[in-house]
């Protein structure tokens, strides 16, 4: 296949909210632009399932993520905002946006493995993809949820958790293990530990409390399902399908456990957004570890255990008959939307990477900077959920006891700046590169960082920021802060609520 070049102002990778609103932000400020999408939907959790909003304090989010919660409420015939969604009505939006503002979106194309980079001394000057196409810019944004762009550019970054000792935090590495609400006998058979530990249970946590490994917070789809009989197609039992993935779950609910196995969080016209709850639920706990730094196949294998898994504990609470009569009639009337996902079988596509890898960059926001005792001094948004980590994998105490390990929920008091310094890498390693995703900050404060609407946010800040580079010729580390918050507050983005906040809901309680 002959190589095919083609020449933009601003190339956005990653076609999640984000890179969607760094696309329009782009194109509203007159310049060139494409964004690619590796995968077969745009929007990324936004259209993928994750409708129930973590939005914090609501006055933090303004300009293009603010216009995508109005006219969600419009398309409900509804006033103000919308936080609660369906998929599709996500999606519906995206597009009226970008059609509005003629921004070509490419889908179904992804960075070469080898060789999808072209650097000369600190600059990208092209990427080219598995279909041949080469894209050449002034100005790349990267806004995957994997900062695979930045990686294969040469960018610093991190995967994992930091220990404490390295920013003064109390957040951060490894936590003290939890032992489970029931208890439940790791080992394959009962008592015996020569018969070995169950499925993804580790021996012990990795490292002493506080300290760093490389481990990342779990992962899972956000399941849209219905109770629409007229809408709603069964869960069947996939293939695939290993009842030893149920074990722990079957201990803890012969040992009288009797809470919800994953949230029924309504959204509109009897869809849900289900999340996991609690230590045995949708996250499928230890198996996203290998994910950040994965080849293009093996995240495949990974995505495909996960929908498995989903999709067998769906089946396994509605069918199996170690499982409760009585929690079989909670979740049997539950499946999967006729009406949403239909490019891909009814299932989202887009699997909830929570935390990936995490630029090094100008910048790197920690837990202080959360808790404002560090405050930066050129915001491009903020930030004001609470930091939130779900758990990272089973592992035995050292008593002997199964617990979980990595989970944590530490309210933020108000709202905190998010810098400018965050979102570009050290000039030294690259200097038209922005990553509004993969930014600078510790485990801890990514914590709260990672919510849509944010990212929806520092999208659009990373292409006004984009846009001064190329009219005035500028490496991202040179815009000047002045101009570019003149322009930020100019399109309306929040970056500073001065006095004048509430403490953000969703700081407080258990999500995990």
């Amino acid at each position: 296949m002959s190589k095919q070049t083609f020449v933009y102002d601003v190339v956005v990778y990653g076609g999640n909210a984000a890179g969607i609103a760094a696309g329009v932000q782009a194109v509203r400020m007159g310049l060139r632009t494409i964004v690619i999408e590796p995968g077969i939907r745009i929007g990324g959790l936004t259209t993928g399932g994750l409708g129930a909003t973590d939005a914090g304090d609501p006055a933090t989010v303004g300009g293009f993520a603010k216009q995508f919660y109005e006219r969600l409420a419009k398309k409900y015939n509804r006033s103000g905002l919308v936080w609660r969604f369906e998929p599709k009505t996500a999606l519906e939006v995206l597009y009226d946006c970008i059609e509005e503002c003629g921004l070509p979106v490419k889908l179904r194309d992804r960075l070469k493995e080898a060789g999808g980079i072209e650097k000369r001394d600190n600059r990208i000057v092209s990427i080219a993809l598995e279909s041949n196409e080469v894209y050449e810019a002034n100005i790349f944004i990267d806004a995957t949820y994997e900062g695979d762009l930045m990686a294969k550019a040469g960018i610093s970054y991190i995967v994992g958790r930091e220990g404490n000792e390295v920013y003064g935090e109390s957040n951060n590495g490894i936590r003290k293990p939890l032992r489970l609400k029931k208890p439940v006998d790791p080992y394959r058979v009962p008592g015996d530990p020569s018969s070995g530990l169950l499925n993804r249970i580790n021996p012990d946590p990795g490292g002493p409390v506080g300290g760093g490994d490389l481990k990342t917070q779990a992962y899972n789809y956000r399941m849209c399902l219905t109770n629409d009989p007229s809408n709603r197609i069964e869960v069947a039992k996939p293939e695939g399908y290993e009842e030893d993935d149920y074990e722990i779950l079957f201990r803890l609910l012969e040992n009288g456990y009797d809470q919800l196995l994953f949230k029924l969080t309504m959204m509109p016209n009897s869809k849900t957004d289900s999340n996991n709850t609690g230590q045995v639920s949708t996250d499928y706990i230890g198996m996203s570890h290998e994910y950040p730094e994965a080849t293009y196949a093996r995240r495949e294998q990974i995505e495909l255990a996960h929908e498995t898994y989903q999709k067998g504990l769906i089946w396994t609470l509605q069918k199996h008959p170690r499982v409760p009569e009585a929690i079989r009639e909670t979740y049997a009337p539950w499946g999967l939307p006729m009406d949403e996902f239909t490019e891909s079988g009814h299932w989202p596509s887009q699997l909830y990477v929570r935390e990936s890898r995490r630029m090094l960059g100008e910048k790197i926001i920690t837990e202080n900077t959360v808790n404002r005792k560090e405050m930066d001094d050129d915001p491009v948004g903020m930030g004001s959920y609470a930091m939130d980590s779900h758990y990272t994998q089973y592992c035995l105490d050292e008593e002997g006891h199964l617990c979980v390990e990595g989970g944590f929920m530490a309210s933020v008091k108000a709202p905190f700046p998010i810098s400018f310094r965050s979102i570009v890498p050290k000039k030294a390693e690259c200097d038209n590169l922005l990553v509004p995703v993969c930014l600078s900050a510790t485990h801890a404060a990514y914590g709260s960082i990672r919510m849509e609407p944010v990212f929806m946010v520092l999208g659009q800040s990373a292409a006004t920021a984009a846009a001064i580079a190329v009219r005035d010729q500028l490496s991202v580390q040179d815009v000047p802060y002045g101009e570019l918050r003149r322009l930020l507050e100019q399109n309306g983005q929040i970056v500073d609520l001065g006095d004048h906040y509430v403490t953000p809901p969703g700081t407080s309680g258990n999500p995990l």
